[in-house]
């Protein structure tokens, strides 16, 4: 199968990559490692494939704490020549180092032997008592340009390469990546993969532990710790119906599997949609499948992302806009357009909150970022992925939703396996669609959701008939009427409906009332992150003290960052919370991976 990448001149130039020095660039990946619990460490060799570019004098890759033993140029026939390569002396906080290696005029190839250090920061190592098992567990976490901390590569979004790896670990553990996987444990604890379809570095990822799998269909299954796959083989039971309705919408899935790694708790983030081995949350087994969105909003990336892939960060609205729009599409498909509109109505909350947060004025609450200089996690908020969506539903208001879905199907087609910076996108916009109807853009006011800040006043409103019930319910208990009294009514709510309930409750409620509210409801004993998550913030600030096991279990074991921000935020507003929550977050930062830490690190030096 061959794929067509734009040439590197195509492209903007990525400022969080040194590779924009050097136009030489890499197609094809053959990595070698060996995984070691022991010392934290992974060792080997990447060999790079060259891509023919013409005459180039060097490549440059991108590194960050990685240990250089040596560098070779390999040409056509394998013939291996040791390389004069260069390490830029001063690491950047962020970007790392560049490492340049000098090309002989007949080099097709670049093999570096390295390994990574202890404390890498994509890399989380777990003892047995961090899982729900018995033995270690390694897993990766790239994005946004972490690959670099334990892979020699060209880390931008906006350059693709092929792989194979062989990767060695103790023979009772199996190794799985984002490629064609193995389905049970190799004997000799090695294990060989590939990757036909060009990816991103950021998309590269590698998860070793105690796992089983379980089919669902032909092409979908599910990975996880023993304890936990009858639990998620029940929670993802719709699966191969959401990639069949994701296909429905917006064209064949071109990755041939699409499965599920359920990691332990102190994965950082919902969900990440490394190719073919979706990693997800534990967080999001609520037991009524009822937080299966985040796995739509994952598959949604096998298009919207890792199909078509934001050129820099600074285009990160194009990934993940069309991949919540997407999403909400996919559920709507499945479970009817009152379950999407409560999507969209926590979704539309959310952008206003981080709007509010961020400052309605702020350049980053554009879609169009600037980031240079600065992390690119810093434009991961809710800006790229609840903006970007309320963009597409203001189009769909004004073109109708069948013109808008064939744009969106061509689109996937046009610029599939290729990068796609914004304005490109804009360009393409314009030729395709906003061109064909005089005024169009105008109407959209297109330059206000790009590079306008705050949320355009053309913006369709979201409702939710479901929501409707749940702001009934929340009037009659702030006229008086006893939570207990609502519970007939409550039976069936989703867990949306009780995030919601739970966002709309009072800030001033006292000890006395949310006592009245656990009573009814047991909001303490859920299982329910979201919901978990949406109650500790009014138990904090009310001092409901009956709560406070609960939430420090709850800081101890779950790694998620969109839970763990907003209630060390909440703790640090409260008397000696300071305190507390640094004798909580000294316990429990083992346990979170760095992308957690360093956000929670900055955090609590704020407050100091």
């Amino acid at each position: 199968m061959n794929f067509l990448t734009p040439p590197p001149s195509a492209l903007p130039t990525d400022p969080h990559s040194f590779a924009s020095r050097s136009s030489a660039r890499v197609q094809h990946l053959a990595l070698d490692l060996t995984v070691d619990f022991d010392t934290r460490t992974l060792s080997g060799s990447a060999t790079w494939q060259l891509a023919e570019l013409g005459p180039a004098t060097e490549v440059v890759f991108d590194t960050r704490n990685l240990t250089i033993e040596s560098v070779e140029v390999l040409d056509a026939d394998g013939t291996a020549a040791p390389s004069i390569y260069t390490l830029d002396s001063t690491p950047d906080v962020v970007l790392g180092q560049g490492l340049s290696v000098a090309l002989t005029p007949t080099a097709s190839a670049v093999r570096i032997r390295y390994r990574t250090a202890p404390t890498a920061a994509a890399l989380q190592w777990l003892a047995p008592e961090q899982t729900a098992g018995t033995e270690p567990f390694l897993f990766t976490q790239s994005q946004a340009i972490l690959a670099r901390t334990w892979l020699p590569c060209q880390d931008s979004p906006g350059i693709r390469f092929t792989y194979e790896a062989t990767v060695r670990v103790p023979v009772h553990l199996l190794a799985l990546m984002s490629a064609e996987n193995p389905e049970q444990l190799s004997a000799s604890g090695e294990y060989h993969f590939r990757m036909a379809q060009p990816i991103p570095a950021y998309l590269m990822a590698l998860a070793v532990g105690d796992l089983a799998f379980a089919p669902l269909s032909y092409r979908t299954g599910i990975y996880a710790e023993p304890a936990t796959l009858s639990a998620a083989t029940h929670e993802f039971v719709d699966l191969e119906k959401m990639v069949a309705a994701a296909e429905e919408l917006y064209g064949p899935y071109r990755w041939e599997r699409y499965d599920l790694l359920v990691l332990p708790p102190s994965f950082p983030f919902g969900g990440m949609e490394n190719p073919r081995l979706t990693f997800v949350t534990p967080t999001i087994l609520a037991g009524d499948r009822s937080l299966t969105s985040l796995v739509a909003h994952e598959l949604a990336h096998s298009w919207s992302g890792n199909l078509v892939t934001n050129a820099t960060w600074d285009d990160f609205w194009l990934n993940e806009g069309f991949t919540v729009y997407f999403e909400r599409r996919i559920m709507e498909h499945l479970y009817g357009d009152e379950y999407a509109d409560m999507l969209q109505v926590l979704g539309r909350a959310a952008l206003h909150h981080t709007i509010e947060e961020i400052g309605v004025a702020s350049p980053d609450t554009h879609l169009h970022l600037a980031l240079a200089g600065r992390d690119p996690d810093e434009g991961l908020t809710e800006i790229a992925y609840e903006k970007g969506c309320a963009l597409l539903l203001t189009l769909e208001s004004l073109v109708g939703r069948p013109r808008l879905d064939t744009f969106i199907k061509e689109y996937f087609a046009r610029f599939s396996f290729q990068a796609m910076d914004t304005a490109s996108f804009l360009h393409y916009l314009r030729a395709e669609l906003l061109d064909q109807e005089p005024g169009l853009e105008a109407r959209l006011n297109l330059a206000a959701w790009v590079d306008g800040p705050g949320l355009p006043s053309n913006a369709p409103a979201v409702s939710s008939r479901r929501f409707d019930a749940v702001d009934q319910a929340l009037a009659q208990l702030q006229n008086g009427i006893a939570p207990t009294a609502l519970l007939s009514g409550t039976t069936n709510w989703s867990s949306h409906e009780w995030v919601h309930f739970l966002h709309g409750l009072a800030p001033s409620l006292s000890v006395e009332q949310l006592a009245a509210l656990d009573a009814a409801f047991h909001f303490t004993a859920s299982g329910n992150a979201e919901i978990l998550a949406a109650w500790f913030p009014h138990t904090l600030r009310a001092g409901y003290t009956a709560a406070e096991p609960a939430l420090e279990k709850f800081l101890l074991h779950v790694g998620r960052r969109k839970f763990l921000v907003p209630l060390y935020r909440a703790l640090l507003a409260t008397p000696d919370g300071r305190n507390r929550a640094r004798t909580i977050y000294a316990q429990a930062r083992p346990n979170y991976h760095s992308v957690a830490t360093g956000t929670i690190d900055a955090l609590l030096a704020e407050r100091a």
